[in-house]
């Protein structure tokens, strides 16, 4: 019988990167559940109101970092399952390389989007 194999082994650091990942968009998620569905109630949130919090630096450096974060772990996610499903050779090294575009181009895009919905800049 052949030896399954798996790109999440314990020992990997994909395996702990997306588990890592995985600990910080659970909190952030609970932050943005706690302050726009129980502290701002979804009628009250309006453009203003979303410029001045993306105007805190604390709260602008933490929607960037859950951007990357989910991003990061959507796309190694991703990957990861098409390792599992057994691309290999030229096939895998396409698909990292597109993810990898595609990941950049995703920061990129919610970085632009974060800077124009702030007065920091």
């Amino acid at each position: 019988m052949a030896e399954h194999y798996s790109s999440f082994e314990r020992k990997g650091s994909r395996w702990l990167l997306q588990r890592v990942t995985a600990v910080f968009l659970v909190g952030v998620l609970a932050f943005h559940f706690l302050l726009l569905h129980f502290v701002n109630h979804a009628a009250e949130i309006t453009l203003a109101g979303t410029t001045t919090r993306m105007s805190s630096v604390g709260y602008f450096v933490t929607m960037v970092l859950f951007l990357v974060t989910a991003t990061f772990h959507g796309v190694n996610g991703v990957y990861n399952a098409l390792i599992n499903q057994g691309i290999d050779g030229t096939q895998k090294q396409a698909v990292k390389w597109v993810l990898v575009a595609a990941g950049v181009l995703l920061i990129a895009q919610g970085t632009r989007v974060a800077v124009a919905m702030t007065n920091l800049v």
